[in-house]
């Protein structure tokens, strides 16, 4: 499972793969600005580089991000994801797993509307029919309906989730070395699988 901050960079490039296909892949500096964007993200994160680039470290290492150098006249190293190859997902699940990643669980007929700008599902019924699909694959799940909401909500299981008071950056220390420790362990065992 992906941490807070490798789900964050993870939806973003998923989502700006398909709503700014002109700067896809994403330079760090592009990256940072849509991991802090202030709308269409819960929670709303601070990071800085250093995370960012360790999360690109870490996702590379698991598969889900890949690094482009620059050549054919572009100056900068971008960054790309490879959820697509890695989970084995079409654009329609992309989407859907991007608007989990960004904003936390959703009722489907948010997803449809959030997902708008990244697929143009026909209905309801077609965001259902995606979420099956990503819940036998153990990507999704249904949460239990709560007390004063009429619709349950589905959430990913693709990274940790971030609770709704809790904020995610450099401001917080300790959030960072849990980070960190957490960073550890899941390269001590990619380590140890290694050898």
């Amino acid at each position: 499972m992906l941490t807070i901050v490798e789900g964050r960079v993870l939806g973003c490039l998923i989502e700006k793969e398909r709503t700014v296909a002109d700067q896809y892949p994403l330079t760090m500096n592009t990256l940072i600005s849509a991991c802090n964007q202030s709308t269409s993200r819960e929670p709303v994160m601070h990071l800085g580089e250093p995370e960012v680039l360790d999360a690109l470290t870490a996702m590379k290492a698991e598969g889900f991000a890949r690094v482009v150098h620059p050549s054919h006249g572009r100056s900068v190293t971008r960054y790309r994801h490879t959820a697509d190859e890695k989970l084995g997902i079409e654009l329609p699940g992309a989407a859907v797993l991007a608007v989990l990643l960004l904003r936390g669980p959703q009722t489907v007929s948010e997803l449809r509307s959030r997902t708008e700008r990244q697929h143009s599902f026909d209905g309801l019924a077609e965001v259902e029919q995606v979420l099956g699909e990503l819940a036998t694959r153990e990507l999704v799940h249904l949460l239990e309906r709560q007390p004063g909401h009429k619709e349950p909500r589905w959430q990913q299981l693709v990274a940790d989730e971030a609770t709704p008071t809790q904020t995610v950056g450099s401001s917080g220390l300790g959030d960072r070395v849990a980070d960190l420790e957490a960073r550890v362990a899941k390269l001590e065992a990619a380590l140890a699988e290694l050898l």
